[in-house]
């Protein structure tokens, strides 16, 4: 439950998968992915039901991810409405809380959430 070992980023095409070495350490190929996705917006769905959207800044080998200037959206239930976001600013999320990343694509990034 959870995407340890793995990370899926979806823009405009299909998910692309990368593994982390069992070691800890990132093949290559998995660091470049990494590296380009720094800066780029983000929505991480965490197992409580909660969306937190904002820039990739960092991770490590725990899987623990960092966004910036980050919003946080509530699971919609029946007797709460989602309102507007709140607002976070520099967010860690544990890596055992990830459930799925998404990179956000230009356009996404412009409408208004969901």
């Amino acid at each position: 439950a959870g995407w340890r070992g793995k990370m899926a980023a979806r823009s405009n095409g299909p998910a692309v998968e990368e593994a982390v070495g069992s070691e800890g350490q990132c093949p290559p190929r998995a660091s470049h992915m990494l590296e380009k996705l720094l800066n780029k917006s983000m929505r991480v769905r965490m197992t409580d039901g909660r969306i937190l959207v904002g820039l990739f800044l960092c991770t490590d080998r725990d899987c623990n991810v960092i966004l910036g200037s980050a919003q946080e959206y509530l699971k919609p239930t029946d007797c709460v409405v989602q309102g507007e976001p709140r607002v976070l600013g520099l967010a860690m999320i544990p890596g055992h809380h990830v459930v799925s990343i998404e990179v956000e694509s230009d356009s996404a990034a412009s409408r208004p959430y969901p």
